[in-house]
């Protein structure tokens, strides 16, 4: 794996709490981050994969995604099936291809794979080309790409289809 994995641990886990009360709060931020959530495509019961974590990931986006399947997403040493990937990507994580070839180790069929990456005009961005080359090495192909978060962008992956 020498694509430069990004540490995980003391990953946040997104709720916001008032202070003495107990009380969860939803904030327009989360409420962002749910419909963000929701064109990704995840749902109730799925497992997703995480690679790239770090520091400066989206908290909201990563919680509202574990709300929308219900489950923690799961680290790069997850070794069962998943159902979908977010790859945290930036310029300086190295080589692409290889991380896209480890998600699809232990994604299921169809599986879903989202490429996260700054946007334009922040450090770590890169280009949309960069990814669809990487993308078709490994036997992939860009399908969309949209804003997801104030400071990424997110590239849907699919696998080619066979020819007829």
């Amino acid at each position: 794996m020498g694509y430069g994995l990004r540490k995980l641990g003391g990953r946040p886990t997104g709720a916001v709490v008032t202070e003495g009360t107990g009380q969860q709060v939803a904030s327009t931020a989360g409420d962002a981050a749910t419909q963000a959530a929701v064109r990704l495509g995840f749902t109730s019961g799925q497992v997703v994969q995480e690679f790239g974590y770090d520091d400066d990931v989206d908290s909201d986006l990563r919680a509202a995604v574990e709300q929308a399947t219900g489950n923690d997403l799961v680290d790069e040493q997850y070794d069962d099936v998943t159902d979908g990937v977010i790859i945290w990507w930036r310029d300086d994580d190295g080589d692409l291809t290889d991380a896209l070839v480890d998600a699809q180790t232990v994604l299921d069929d169809g599986g879903i794979i989202w490429v996260l990456t700054p946007k334009a005009g922040r450090g770590g961005h890169i280009d949309h080309g960069e990814i669809e080359e990487a993308a078709t090495t490994a036997g992939l192909h860009a399908t969309s790409t949209f804003a997801i978060a104030s400071d990424w962008s997110a590239t849907r992956l699919g696998n080619r289809g066979r020819g007829k």
